[in-house]
């Protein structure tokens, strides 16, 4: 139920120029009624003038969009160009007013969220990429104003950087006193950056205000790049931390240490130890055979989110899993490409054990559970009441598992969302796991429809139609992926390119 106040907020807004010219008059505790009507009905100019205006010295755009008691519908999904970009743009309208005429003091433009489908009516979006390269744009456009004293506004951002961006938020994280919007990074993701560049841009963002980090793809790290990265920049108060694949293998000049030791694994672990606050941690990709104890065990926090994905684990690491303090605290956990139920039953039956009572999200994609495996599956599971997400794409299971395993899933009280894989049934005879992308796609796709609504029969005969089933063959939708899918594919060719130079090269020392 909309208030009053706001369906006459949004009256007012459906008239621009009426809005822009009545500003003067209106009262302060309005501006945030006109500004989510104004987001509402996507008016940009609107939402200029009450940035460039505004009278109140924080300005939270994730408060704003969210639930209210005046108007309880969430927009923090609509990650609106056009809206968007009129709050950057205001912004720099509101610093450039003279010194007596603004109190805008933090402006936090962080909470959106980036989805696939967008609900604004352009339903044009400006994800993550697109709103670092517009922010830094703007403050390197302010720089260029050349004030001699500056009343800086705080910014609170989530960046994301990559190759095509990095020169832009270099110069527009410069030294304090060139702009008069001081960016402070909340959340920083990088992808297709040098080792170099990334601990540049780090120690320029802010450091000491970092939650989460994410380094993915194609940023080539390893062990002595991240010892360098955490004991040099230090993150005091991150939260959440996500490294690339194979950041913990050795440099490449590097000889093992005659006693078998990892100075440098263990010098990461001491690093990680001093962040607090650390509860989340992906370490996905990386080969840990038997590390798995000395990463986390110096941990001063229990994890919650946990993605061990394709790490090589061993007994010893499973065993340390199983029995350690953050498996009683674990919410999300990622254990795929290992073959749990054959290799380490025990050890995977015992970890499911203790972390029931918190357990929400659990992925086990690629993980050569077959058919013979179900009923082992389904006893490891139940005791998993609170679990909301499973995904176990990427297995060979039969039709008929499936639907063993589906009414099993019944029993779940919490459960929302499953991710199963293409029924075995589906490929051809003989196929061979885990597959490849071309051999994924080449299934009986009638077959498989026939399959799934025999899957969704078994969950309504349940009386559990309200969990949502899925087979999404090339994982879920990544906004930041889609968004930088061109400089990425640039990126894999000049790579592959510069490999094959270098190899060559090597033919030509060879003769």
């Amino acid at each position: 139920m909309w208030s009053l106040r706001f369906i006459s907020a949004e009256a007012l807004v459906s008239h621009p120029k009426i809005v822009q010219q009545s500003l003067g008059g209106v009262a302060h505790n309005i501006y945030p009624l006109l500004f989510k009507a104004s987001y509402l009905l996507e008016q940009p100019e609107v939402v200029r003038a009450l940035l460039e205006h505004w009278p109140l010295e924080e300005f939270r755009l994730g408060a704003l969009l969210g639930p209210s008691t005046e108007h309880p519908r969430d927009l923090r999904d609509r990650a609106c160009r056009a809206c968007l970009e009129a709050c950057v743009r205001g912004l720099a309208d509101h610093v450039l007013q003279g010194k007596g005429r603004r109190r805008l003091r933090l402006a936090d433009l962080t909470g959106i969220r980036d989805v696939q489908v967008q609900q604004c009516p352009c339903g044009r979006a400006l994800g993550r990429w697109g709103r670092t390269e517009l922010l830094a744009r703007v403050c390197c456009e302010l720089q260029a104003e050349h004030h001699a004293a500056w009343s800086p506004v705080e910014v609170l951002a989530d960046l994301f950087v990559t190759g095509g961006n990095f020169e832009m938020v270099v110069q527009a994280l410069g030294p304090p006193g060139h702009s008069p919007l001081r960016v402070r990074c909340i959340s920083f993701r990088a992808d297709s950056l040098g080792p170099s560049q990334l601990l540049q841009v780090l120690c320029l963002a802010g450091p000491s205000e970092l939650r989460r980090l994410e380094v993915v793809h194609n940023v080539r790290l390893h062990a002595g790049h991240v010892q360098q990265l955490l004991a040099q920049v230090g993150f005091p108060r991150l939260v959440s931390l996500t490294l690339p694949a194979k950041a913990f293998d050795a440099p490449p000049a590097s000889t093992p240490a005659p006693d078998g030791k990892d100075a440098l694994l263990t010098s990461v672990a001491r690093e990680l130890s001093r962040m607090t606050q650390l509860t989340e941690l992906s370490v996905a990709f990386s080969t840990l055979t038997g590390k798995i104890q000395n990463l986390l065990g110096p941990l001063r926090t229990p994890l919650r989110v946990l993605d061990l994905a394709s790490c090589s684990l061993n007994h010893a690491d499973m065993a340390f899993l199983a029995d350690c303090t953050h498996a009683a605290h674990l919410e999300v956990l990622d254990l795929s490409g290992h073959s749990l139920l054959d290799r380490f039953p025990s050890s995977f039956f015992r970890l499911l054990g203790h972390a029931a009572p918190t357990l929400r999200a659990l992925t086990l994609e690629e993980c050569s559970i077959t058919d013979r495996h179900v009923s082992t599956l389904i006893l490891a599971l139940s005791p998993c009441h609170r679990l909301r997400e499973l995904r176990f794409l990427g297995n060979p299971l039969s039709a008929r598992a499936l639907k063993r395993l589906f009414a099993a899933l019944c029993e779940l009280p919490g459960l929302q969302c499953v991710e199963f894989p293409v029924p075995k049934d589906c490929y051809p005879e003989g196929s061979a796991y885990p597959q490849d992308e071309l051999a994924m796609t080449k299934f009986d796709q009638q077959k498989y429809d026939v399959i799934a609504e025999d899957l969704r029969a078994v969950l309504l005969r349940n009386g559990r139609g309200d969990i949502q089933v899925s087979t999404p063959l090339f994982g879920s939708f990544d906004p930041d992926i889609q968004e930088t899918s061109n400089e990425l594919g640039a990126f894999l060719l000049q790579a592959f390119k510069t490999a094959l130079e270098k190899f060559s090269r090597a033919l030509k020392q060879m003769e």
